[in-house]
């Protein structure tokens, strides 16, 4: 099976730091559902980094995904529409997300065979 490592940054939109607390805040709090989700989308490792810029903010979303995982706007679990309301309300959709270029992907082997 093949992984794929992802960065991609998100602006916020402006006025929505205190939500996006909130957004994080549930994903903590609803861990054990979070991490139920991630079995279907075939993702390994998740981790969202928050950034401030002259005022303001972005998020970072590190991933490591195998193949054929389902999407999370196709979920049917409650968290993940709950992660989709918080989405569209803060994520600045006129910022043009970026998508870093992975050069160098490390995982130790005995890491990577319990992933695939």
């Amino acid at each position: 099976m093949k992984l794929t490592a992802e960065l991609s940054k998100f602006k916020v939109k402006e006025g929505k730091a205190e939500v996006v607390d909130q957004w994080m805040a549930f994903l903590n709090e609803h861990m054990d559902s979070v991490l139920l989700t991630l079995e279907d989308e075939k993702m390994f490792v998740e981790t969202i980094f928050k950034e401030e810029i002259e005022g303001a903010a972005y998020l970072y979303w590190y991933s490591v995904q195998g193949e054929g995982g389902s999407e999370l706007e196709n979920s049917d679990h409650e968290v993940d529409k709950k992660h989709m309301e918080f989405w569209n309300e803060c994520i600045d959709f006129n910022y043009p997300s970026t998508d870093m270029d992975a050069q160098v992907v490390m995982i130790q082997k005995k890491i990577r065979t319990v992933m695939t």
